[in-house]
């Protein structure tokens, strides 16, 4: 028997936007419908950062035990336990689990459905055998890992993000198709781990990285072992479990690698499938749903959130989506997207970390701007970790107003923190010459960045002489 349930909103996906709307809005009380075909929590939690992170951060200490000697430490080939390992992952996973959890959110006053959401007519969707009648409707369905029509692909066993973690055979060869942020970083997890690793890119890894900071990145890959070939166009798979070949090309010609397992990580697609989007009037393409500036869809009652909103796909953009919601939605305040000052960070070891506008943008987009590097090697704490081969660039436009840095080295995804800081409250370089920071630590060199900005001014021949001139009223 069909039940009807009318609510001030209906959130459709329980990942990170989905469960912060839902959240704030039952908080407020206002009554709230949350549904999710899947498990709670999302692609974050199950399938992507959170089990990623707990895998990295075993290779991270395997390759501690490798590099002891460094220290004055006997170094030791450590001993994986794969299984060991991946319970590490799902204990990680089971720690955060009750944050997301169907439980908590009924306490917070949510109704919980689990059943797929579809949508039929502007104001009402189903789920299972409920009818939700909502004033206002969130989409937050999040993303899926997009598989390319690779030819033999539908015949070979492979894996993917949502798969990986849960498969329990370690792999002796893991061969990667793709050089993205899932790509390297599982790459550099599982080679620290004791597989070999061979990454197939059809252009750069890392490509919306810049490119300067890419380098130091590929070198640190390439040293613990990682082959990455790059250029390298995907033609066909074949093989069997175990057994599996990936033949490419390059412009040196045709080639081939064959490995024991297959990780397909090009990219992912909006979840969009199943929703029947035309029927609530709500437009999208391949991207994911258009949304405008308060991400409002088509249908001014319906607006979307994360990964499905064709933006940036991280989890914390979904999260900063929600509280745009909430402000639009519940306060009525014209609250508007502004996702491009959103930071990302690839967690490999060094971390790769960006915010605002590289190099190759500014230049792009005709922005009169000039360059600012320090180098890890110019720290001392970096010194003391044997971690110099990192450096902060940090791109600074008219007046030394921050329009953009990268950071490559240990903890970058934390240093970015007061770059992204800047550029949302349009900071000028100034502000991180003022601050003081403690020694030794790695905060340092964002200063001593923000310090080379002024350098070529603050030892110019103009400034000596001003000097010189003002030594005189001594």
């Amino acid at each position: 028997m069909t039940q009807t349930i009318k609510a001030d909103l209906c959130v459709i996906g329980a990942g990170s936007g989905g469960l912060s709307v839902a959240a704030g809005a039952a908080q407020l009380g206002r009554k709230v419908v949350l549904i999710e075909k899947g498990k709670m929590g999302g692609d974050c939690l199950n399938y992507g950062c959170v089990p990623s992170k707990a895998m990295l951060a075993a290779g991270k200490h395997a390759q501690h035990m490798r590099e002891a000697a460094r220290f004055g430490i006997a170094s030791v080939e450590p001993q994986i336990d794969y299984k060991a390992v991946l319970d590490h992952v799902y204990r990680t996973i089971a720690e955060i689990e009750p944050n997301d959890s169907q439980e908590r959110f009924e306490g917070l006053g949510c109704t919980v459905l689990r059943a797929p959401a579809r949508f039929t007519g502007e104001r009402e969707v189903t789920a299972g055998d409920h009818v939700v009648k909502a004033k206002h409707f969130v989409i937050a369905t999040g993303s899926s890992p997009f598989v390319p029509p690779i030819d033999g692909l539908d015949s070979v066993p492979y894996l993917t993000n949502e798969t990986i973690f849960y498969s329990p055979e370690q792999p002796k060869h893991l061969l990667i198709i793709g050089g993205g942020p899932i790509g390297v970083e599982m790459a550099q997890a599982h080679r620290r781990l004791g597989a070999e690793v061979t990454v197939i890119e059809g252009a750069k890894i890392l490509p919306k990285d810049d490119p300067e900071l890419v380098t130091i990145a590929r070198a640190h890959l390439a040293n613990e072992g990682v082959r990455i070939i790059e250029g390298g166009k995907v033609a066909r798979v074949s093989g069997s479990e175990g057994d599996i070949t990936v033949h490419y090309a390059t412009e040196e010609g045709n080639h081939s690698v064959t490995g024991s397992h297959l990780l397909v990580a090009t990219g992912r697609r909006a979840n969009v499938k199943g929703l029947d989007l035309e029927k609530a009037g709500v437009d999208y393409d391949e991207r994911g749903i258009k949304v405008n500036a308060r991400l409002r869809t088509s249908n001014k009652r319906i607006y979307a959130a994360g990964d499905v909103a064709g933006g940036r796909q991280f989890t914390h953009v979904a999260g900063y989506h929600a509280g745009v919601l909430v402000q639009n939605i519940l306060f009525k305040v014209p609250a508007k997207n502004k996702e491009e000052n959103a930071p990302w960070v690839t967690y490999i070891d060094p971390e790769l970390a960006h915010v605002g506008l590289t190099e190759a943008q500014a230049k792009e987009q005709g922005e009169k701007y000039s360059i600012a590097r320090w180098k890890f090697e110019e720290n001392d704490r970096a010194h003391a970790e044997h971690e110099t081969s990192g450096m902060a660039k940090v791109v600074v436009g008219k007046g030394g107003k921050v329009l953009g840095a990268s950071i490559i080295g240990p903890g970058a995804g934390d240093m970015i923190g007061p770059w992204a800081l800047a550029i949302a409250n349009g900071l000028k370089i100034k502000a991180f010459t003022n601050m003081i920071a403690p020694y030794p630590t790695m905060g340092e060199i964002s200063k001593r960045a923000a310090g080379a900005y002024y350098t070529p001014t603050l030892f110019s021949d103009r400034t000596r002489f001003v000097v010189k001139l003002l030594s005189m009223f001594d």
